[in-house]
């Protein structure tokens, strides 16, 4: 009887001890992270900063002299060629005043040809000859005159480019020397940005840059870089300006453009980087990250670091390439975790 009691107690001990065991199995299974081989890549030093787009050229077309607007025949955003015609006015006084002057042209050549033979017979004075050849000569000024009035009656593109501003409509009285439009030259481009008095000596004129315009859907790679030499009185800002080319005219002037500045004269060397946040910071102020050993546990690594680029940050020494590093889960890890990714 004893002996059966015994037995009966040995197996429940080991039944539960199996159960434990199973239990103690499931408290140690793996962590699951997300991980990343390390991996070097080459890297400048640069800035990104916001800035405007605009045009190469701008110029404001008007009439010399003031009158009413007849017709205008181009509307805001329109392509003109140079030679177009972009307006005209009433010409009602300029062909009057250009009959006029034909008719005195008439007179005075007639005036000449009549006194030039009495002047090859001898029979006319010098003085009197030289006056009938002044006024000719006068004539001819005054029909000169008018018909460069009537020409200015019309208002001819100067140049080619897209009609910025329009700021007489038909029916408006235009003054001289008073913008009617404006043509923009966008063939290329320019991007303006501000840039602190710290950062300018930086910069030169053939510092590359990428350009983003978000509105046009279009990143392209800045050209020539001027540089302003006067800083803004309030923000102590130097004003920089970014050529850029725009063959397909997509770049217009007021859109707003991220420019990426690479600060560096020459490639830099091919550094690992890694999620920022994916280093940890100890209470001692030291930096390390969760690496993965062949057997799949989890230690931490002292590391260096240097500049950020974006979400990923420059790792300087402590890991190399082809190590596994933790970038997700490492909050719940301690030292010799067990892992699985």
């Amino acid at each position: 009887m004893k002996s059966t009691m015994f037995m009966g107690l040995l197996a429940t001990a080991l039944v539960m001890g199996s159960c434990a065991g199973n239990k103690d199995v499931k408290e140690k299974a793996p962590m699951r992270v997300t991980t990343e081989v390390v991996k070097s890549t080459s890297h400048g030093a640069g800035k990104t900063y916001v800035g405007i787009v605009e045009e190469r050229e701008g110029t404001a077309v008007s009439f010399t002299t003031m009158g009413v607007v007849r017709r205008m025949l181009v509307s805001e955003g329109q392509a003109v060629s140079r030679g177009q015609l972009i307006a005209d006015m009433d010409d009602t006084t300029a062909r009057n005043m250009l009959a006029v002057a034909e008719s005195g042209m008439t007179q005075a050549n007639d005036a000449l040809q009549r006194y030039g033979m009495l002047h090859e017979n001898g029979s006319l004075p010098e003085v009197k000859w030289v006056e009938i050849q002044t006024k000719v000569q006068q004539a001819e000024s005054q029909l000169a005159i008018a018909k460069k009035n009537l020409a200015d009656c019309q208002l001819i593109a100067p140049v080619s480019g897209i009609i910025g501003k329009k700021n007489v409509n038909a029916g408006e009285t235009a003054m001289p020397s008073v913008a009617v439009v404006t043509i923009l030259d966008i063939s290329s481009v320019k991007v303006k940005i501000s840039v602190p008095e710290a950062e300018i000596k930086q910069i030169n004129s053939n510092t590359s840059s990428l350009i983003d315009v978000e509105a046009a859907g279009k990143q392209v790679k800045g050209g020539v870089i001027e540089k302003g030499i006067q800083a803004d009185a309030l923000t102590h800002t130097y004003a920089v300006r970014i050529n850029a080319e725009n063959p397909d005219r997509k770049l217009l002037p007021g859109m707003v453009a991220n420019v990426t500045l690479d600060y560096s004269t020459d490639q830099a060397a091919a550094v690992p980087t890694l999620p920022v946040t994916s280093v940890q910071k100890r209470a001692d102020g030291t930096l390390f990250v969760w690496v993965i050993d062949a057997d799949n546990t989890a230690h931490r690594q002292p590391v260096s670091v240097a500049q950020t680029m974006g979400t990923r940050i420059a790792v300087t020494s402590g890991i190399t390439d082809g190590q596994r590093v933790v970038t997700e889960g490492y909050q719940k890890l301690s030292e010799g975790t067990k892992v699985a990714y």
